[in-house]
C-alpha cells in the first residue's frame, strides 16, 4: 500500500463502498482480493475498498480498507497473515459502529470520494432507496438487488435519468441470470438499432431444479423440499412457487427491452392453488403432499408425450406472461438442465433464428463475478 500512495498516479482508481457480506457480497470480496494485483499490474486499476456494510454495522476507512493483513493475525492459526478471509472480515465488521441507513448515506455521499460505486448485494428495500441520492452525487450504483429496477415503471425511469444525467452508472446484470449477459446483450441489441420483438426465457433456477427433480420416486413436495435443504429456494419456498420472482426479472428484461412495464401488468398462471400462499409456511408445509397426487398423473402424462415441465416468462407483443408450460423434444428449453437459466431473444435481425444465451443462473460465486463484470465496466478499462 505505501508503494502504491507514492505512484498513485500509475494507476486508475475505482473506491468500492460494498452493502451486504451475505453469500455473494462475501464471494465478491474474495475475488476482488485474488485479482486486486493482478488489475494492478496488467490494467493499471487500483480497486479500494473504502466501505464496507451489513445489516447492522459499517467501517470506512477513505485509504482503502486492507483485506489482507490487518484483518488476519498468524497466531489464529488457521489463514496465513496476507490472505484474505472473509469469516474473519465478518468478525471484525461485527466490532465496527453499528449502522443504519442513514448513517450509510451520509457516510458514502460524505466522503466525497472521485471515483466511487455502491455495490448492493442485499435484497433490502431500504438499501435501494438510497440509489437516487447516491447517484444524485455522482456516485455509480451496482446492484445485485432487483427491488429498484422491478419497483414502479416511474422509479425505475428516473433512476436511469438520473445516472444518465450524472454521467455516473447504474448497471444490475445480475438482477436476471447471475452472472450471464442476459441485459448487457439487450441494451448492445437496441442501441445498435434492433428491436426486440419477443423474449421467452426460464429465469428461475429454483423452478428448473423443481420441475426437472420430479419423477416417479421423487413426489412435487419432496422436490420443494430439496430445493431448499439444497439451498436452491428462497426459506419460504412460497416465494419461488408463487412466481413472483420471474415476474420481477420478466420486468425487468422487458423495460430493458423497450417496454413500460409494471410487475401487475405481468398474466400469472400458477400451477398450485392460491390458497397455498395464504396460510403460515407450517401450513403450506404441512398441506403440499395433498398435491403429489395430482402432480403425478399430470406427470406420467407429461413423460408419455416425451414433454419436459418448464416454468416460462414471455414478452411478445408488449405483454408479459409467466406459465407452467409443455415442452417437447425439438424445443430449445427441452434439455435444460439443474437449476440453470435460458432465454431466447427473437428481433428483427435475429428473428428466423432467436438469440439464445443459456448457463447457470444461481449461485454466490457466478452472481458475483457478474457483480465484479459491472464494477469493471465503470472503470472503463
Amino acid at each position: 500500500m505505501i508503494h502504491d500512495s507514492f505512484f498513485l498516479s500509475e494507476y486508475q482508481v475505482l473506491n468500492v463502498f460494498l452493502c451486504g457480506v451475505g453469500t455473494v457480497g462475501g464471494s465478491l470480496l474474495e475475488q476482488i482480493a485474488s485479482q486486486r494485483q493482478k488489475l494492478m499490474k496488467e490494467r493499471n486499476l487500483q480497486i479500494n475498498v473504502v466501505g464496507i456494510a451489513s445489516g447492522h454495522n459499517a467501517m470506512f476507512d477513505r485509504n482503502g480498507i486492507d483485506l489482507e493483513a490487518p484483518l488476519l493475525s498468524p497466531q489464529e492459526g488457521k489463514t496465513p497473515c496476507g490472505e484474505f478471509s472473509i469469516q474473519r472480515l465478518r468478525e471484525v465488521l461485527k466490532q465496527a459502529p453499528a449502522s443504519n441507513i442513514q448513517r450509510l448515506k451520509e457516510e458514502v455521499i460524505g466522503m466525497n470520494i472521485f471515483n466511487s460505486v455502491f455495490v448492493d448485494c442485499t435484497a433490502s428495500a431500504e438499501v435501494a432507496g438510497l440509489y437516487e441520492d447516491l447517484l444524485s452525487n455522482n456516485i455509480s450504483v451496482v446492484a445485485a438487488n432487483k427491488v429498484a429496477a422491478s419497483s414502479d415503471y416511474e422509479n425505475y425511469r428516473r433512476l436511469k435519468e438520473t445516472a444518465r444525467k450524472r454521467g455516473v452508472k447504474y448497471l444490475f446484470e445480475t438482477n436476471v441470470g447471475a452472472g450471464l449477459p442476459i441485459i448487457n446483450t439487450i441494451n448492445d441489441l437496441i442501441n445498435s438499432g434492433d428491436k426486440i420483438l419477443k423474449l421467452e426465457a426460464v429465469l428461475s433456477g429454483t423452478l428448473n431444479f423443481i420441475f426437472n427433480k420430479i419423477s416417479a420416486d421423487v413426489p412435487f413436495s419432496e422436490t420443494v423440499r430439496l430445493a431448499k435443504e439444497e439451498g436452491y429456494s428462497e426459506p419460504d419456498p412460497r416465494i419461488d412457487l408463487s412466481g413472483k420472482d420471474v415476474v420481477r426479472k420478466l420486468v425487468i428484461l422487458s423495460r430493458e427491452a423497450g417496454y413500460k412495464m409494471n410487475q401487475e401488468d405481468v398474466e400469472k398462471k400458477l400451477f398450485i392453488p392460491q390458497s397455498f400462499f395464504e396460510g403460515s409456511l407450517d401450513d403450506f408445509w404441512k398441506n403440499l403432499p395433498s398435491l403429489d397426487a395430482e402432480f403425478e398423473k399430470e406427470r406420467q402424462e407429461v413423460e408419455a408425450a416425451h414433454q419436459h415441465w418448464k416454468f416460462v416468462a414471455k414478452l411478445e407483443n408488449g405483454k408479459g406472461s409467466v406459465s407452467l408450460q409443455r415442452v417437447g423434444e425439438h424445443h430449445p428449453f427441452y434439455d435444460l438442465e439443474g437449476s440453470n437459466n435460458i432465454i431466447l431473444i427473437t428481433t428483427e435481425r435475429y428473428n428466423q433464428y432467436p438469440m439464445l444465451i443459456q448457463g447457470y443462473g444461481a449461485g454466490a460465486s457466478v452472481t458475483a463475478a457478474g457483480v465484479f463484470a459491472d464494477i469493471m465496466s465503470i472503470a472503463n478499462i
